[in-house]
């Protein structure tokens, strides 16, 4: 993981391979933007020309370079681009200073230490520097013949280390803003590295056992529902996913308690380790990237460790819903019905719809406790990318409130997300002359068919949202801002930041 420290040393005197400076797009061309000021007047106040004469516009995700100033003991400065300057007197957006920081530590890869002399107005700009930085420096090596050995001989091993120019070491802001950030970004690339991990390598089994340790070593209480326990318990939804693969499924509780907490959350996530789509297999083309089925469940085990790292004063139950979705002679057939945990039967007409299977068994489970609101994520309906494209997720709700505050919070943490309706005539395509209910309905709106599916598994007068993160979940184009290619952790600064502003009492 790339090390993050705040410095006040000035840039000039850094011992650093690069400095690495913003710039924005003006009305009359490239403007070099505050914090950069030392570096503007090594160059006699003309960096700006400097940088426009070598084609820099200032717009997002643009890197320029060139040679460091005389007296700097960085050889290199590295021009990042911001996107459209703020208006006179106003500071960066959050998001912009994220992106900027995630594509310099991403052009510095192989570098063993920058100096970001990027805006930092305050604490949170520290935060969201410090963040984007973290999260733009990820990679994952794992299954590289020589890991990162291999990476580092080649200049393409992530940047080692990042001090932030201008921050203030000593300031309790500033020290907890970028304690925050570590323990997100670090617990968020942990997730990343869940959804890229080969499928062969990550199954029910070994994703609990994951959970198990990393609970152990935060002070989290776990608890793991093997099959013997789940098939006694009744957990039909999750059992039927399961019964085509070898590898036998799994329900995590990872319960996070604060002494302070006044306030319980259940967050719940769909891990399907890999889906063929069972029985209705899918086609080909369709499920070479399905390793990446769990990245909810990823997202709901990062968000409960960061919770835990950061000490919130809310009490935190994560439910993994973990299954291998498989075809086989033992595996769950179109037509059959499943007996789900919370009693209902439901008619499974296409196997190729499960995660909302193994979520309703979680839902129901949940609710018992009775939380004072859940929300589920997971990679649920192709429906949902349709409608918003790769880099949005959708949120429906119970709630109109409650969805518009996780609205709220995930636009504000940078996760573009959009609210999503749960029209009540859509219900009457999931009813069955066999069962309660099927697990499909009219193929219109099909996203949103899913979300009314899951409604029918909240217990009465639980506050709920459902995330579909189908879209971004799993980024198979080219890396932008601070997202990696292959899978990205979304949802997971959503989730901390729900728990974050439950725990201030701003949200529930």
């Amino acid at each position: 993981m790339t090390a993050l420290t705040l410095s006040t040393a000035a840039a000039s005197g850094l011992r650093a391979d690069a400095i690495v400076i913003g710039v924005a797009k003006g009305a009359n061309g490239p403007v070099v933007a505050p914090g950069a000021e030392a570096v503007d007047k090594a160059y006699d106040g003309r960096l700006a020309g400097v940088l426009e004469t070598l084609g820099a516009s200032g717009g997002e995700g643009e890197v320029t370079k060139l040679p460091a100033p005389s007296g700097f003991k960085a050889p290199l400065v590295l021009a990042v681009g911001l996107g459209a300057a703020p208006e006179k007197d106003a500071d960066y957006d959050s998001e912009a200073l994220r992106k900027a920081a995630g594509v310099a530590a991403r052009a510095l890869a192989g570098s063993k230490k920058a100096g970001f002399a990027l805006p930092l107005g305050d604490a949170a700009a520290a935060g969201a520097l410090g963040e984007g930085a973290l999260l733009g420096a990820y990679s994952f090596d794992a299954y590289k013949a020589n890991g990162q050995d291999a990476k580092a001989k080649n200049g393409k091993a992530p940047l080692a280390e990042v001090t932030l120019l201008g921050g203030k070491p000593r300031d309790k802001a500033y020290k907890a803003a970028i304690e925050r950030a570590v323990a997100v970004s670090e617990e968020l690339n942990r997730a990343r590295d869940l959804i890229n991990t080969p499928p062969n390598d990550l199954n029910p089994e070994s994703f609990a056992a994951i959970a198990q340790a990393a609970a152990k070593e935060h002070g989290i209480k776990v608890q793991v529902l093997d099959e013997k326990a789940l098939v006694k318990g009744g957990y039909g939804g999750i059992l039927g996913v399961g019964a085509g693969s070898a590898a036998g499924p799994r329900l995590v509780k990872l319960s996070y308690t604060s002494s302070k907490a006044r306030k319980h959350l259940a967050f719940i996530g769909k891990g399907i380790t890999y889906d063929s789509g069972g029985i209705s297999l899918k086609p080909a083309g369709h499920n070479e990237t399905m390793k990446c089925d769990m990245s909810g469940a990823a997202a709901v085990f990062a968000a409960v460790v960061a919770a835990a790292r950061l000490g919130l004063e809310v009490n935190v139950t994560g439910w993994l819903a973990l299954a291998e979705n498989m075809p086989s002679g033992s595996a769950t057939r179109p037509g059959d019905v499943l007996r789900m945990y919370s009693g209902k039967t439901v008619e499974v007409l296409n196997t190729d719809a499960e995660g909302r299977l193994v979520l309703a068994d979680a839902l129901w489970a949940a609710s018992q406790e009775k939380p004072d609101a859940i929300v589920d994520v997971a990679t649920l309906t192709g429906a949902m990318v349709l409608a918003l494209g790769n880099r949005t997720f959708g949120i429906m709700g119970n709630d109109d409130a409650f969805r518009a505050a996780l609205h709220e919070a995930a636009e504000e943490v940078g996760e573009p997300a959009w609210p999503m309706p749960l029209p009540e005539h859509l219900r009457k395509g999931m009813d069955s002359p066999t069962a309660d209910i099927a697990n499909m309905g009219e193929r219109m709106g099909s996203g949103l068919v899913a979300g009314l599916f899951l409604r029918e598994f909240v217990g009465e007068g639980i506050t709920w949202a459902h995330l579909d993160i189908a879209g971004p979940a799993f980024n198979e184009g080219g890396p932008f801002g601070y997202t990696p290619k292959g899978g990205t952790g979304s949802a997971v600064r959503t989730l901390v930041r729900v728990a974050e502003l439950t725990a201030a009492g701003e949200l529930g």
